[in-house]
């Protein structure tokens, strides 16, 4: 099974990002993305240099130093980014600015005031920025600057584009989801999960009541199975079942371990992110390329990732899973993890965003060409990459169809 063959880019690109994080992936999520874009943007025939705040958090964790794609740049502060790095700014056919930058305020004003090229804000945390900038909180991004750039690609795809574009004055709100590169997350071996139900991401005190609700509890209910969660930030004094394993860190490089030794995994999403919806998490598309069935909790535009029952099965509570991980047999499992993972390869690799990004910057660069309003699903401009059809719910089997042995 390989992934869709994509149209090679329309040229070649000198591409900038200034980014959170890439050379840590310690309590933060970003890294992972910046990480398989930047990789598959260089695959694909472009230049490309990451920039770094050098911050101490990140620097006494890091965990790719030399990166094996692109160049990757620290910088100190502002006023070093711009005696430095203003010349590859100005020069640069992309550049990109992530959300969470240190003083990315600032930064994002010296790009618009130096880039002649294409500018873009890649918001990685759509929904937290939508509620920081109305009430004045967002500490990387203003409403004034928002207009500022040619695009602003967002993790989150639906409504909100339409309101990014309308309310805060956008040019073009493009969803650019996350995704996975299957060179690195790819089914291992054949050895029997040693875990019923694992769960991997940072600790968040809006999303603890729900991996408790949708984990814990049947831990508690099934004490003879065994759990797992991993990663970091969780408080010490709280309480786990017995049963349930703790792991502080697993780094990108042991996501396909840990993913192989689970009968399924748990995709918790965060409480903004569920308000929001269309908000999939990067774990989805790793765990569905890895070949382990997903047990997701329920927010809206999942059916337009995988499809219910046929790709994933969703919880809405604790009983949804202990039925899940009781009762499914190994082949329904089996068949749940292929589809998923087939559905990842044709449409959720990094491949695909990074010609799905290059369609944007060819909006923006050939304006002769009609550039679409944000519509209400995320969409994309070639269906030969689209992520997905539509925001609609497919129609789904009551029960998981299992293809015969061949």
């Amino acid at each position: 099974m390989s992934a869709t063959v994509l149209p090679a880019a329309p040229r070649r690109l000198r591409i900038v990002i200034l980014g959170l994080s890439i050379t840590s992936s310690w309590g933060n999520g970003h890294a992972t993305t910046y990480r398989s874009l930047m990789r598959a943007l260089c695959r694909r025939g472009h230049e490309v240099l990451f920039l770094e705040c050098d911050k101490p958090w990140y620097r006494e964790h890091r965990d790719l130093r030399r990166p094996p794609f692109g160049t990757v740049r620290l910088y100190d502060d502002v006023v070093a980014l711009r005696r430095r790095w203003r010349g590859e700014l100005a020069e640069a056919d992309l550049v990109i600015l992530g959300s969470y930058v240190p003083d990315g305020i600032a930064v994002a004003m010296l790009i618009q005031q130096v880039a002649r090229g294409v500018t873009a804000f890649y918001d990685i945390d759509t929904p937290v920025t939508m509620a920081s900038l109305a009430d004045g909180s967002c500490e990387y991004l203003r409403p004034e600057l928002v207009p500022g750039f040619d695009l602003y690609l967002s993790f989150t795809g639906g409504p909100v584009l339409r309101q990014i574009e309308r309310h805060y004055g956008a040019p073009a709100a493009r969803a650019l989801y996350c995704a996975v590169d299957p060179e690195h997350h790819k089914p291992g071996s054949a050895a029997e999960p040693c875990w019923a139900l694992g769960y991997l991401g940072t600790y968040s005190a809006d999303r603890q009541p729900v991996l408790d609700k949708l984990l814990c509890e049947p831990a508690r209910r099934w004490p003879e199975a065994r759990f797992a969660v991993a990663g970091p930030l969780y408080p010490g004094d709280l309480k786990w079942p017995e049963n349930v394993e703790r792991i502080e860190h697993v780094g990108p490089d042991r996501h396909a371990w840990f993913y192989g030794r689970q009968r399924f995994t748990l995709n918790v999403t965060r409480a903004d992110m569920v308000r929001w919806g269309y908000s999939p998490s990067v774990r989805l598309f790793e765990a569905a390329a890895c070949g382990v069935p997903i047990i997701s909790d329920e927010w809206a535009g999942l059916a337009t990732i995988f499809e219910p029952d046929r790709e994933i099965l969703v919880a809405r509570n604790s009983g949804d899973v202990f039925r899940f991980t009781r009762e499914t047999s190994d082949a329904e499992r089996r068949q749940l993890a292929l589809n998923a993972r087939r559905r990842v390869l044709a449409s959720h690799t990094a491949a695909h965003r990074a010609a799905l990004l290059e369609s944007y910057v060819e909006e923006v660069v050939a304006p002769s060409r009609p550039r679409k309003a944000a519509a209400r699903e995320a969409a994309c401009n070639s269906g030969s990459i689209a992520a997905f059809s539509g925001d609609e719910a497919t129609d789904t089997p009551s029960r998981l169809k299992v293809s015969p042995p061949r």
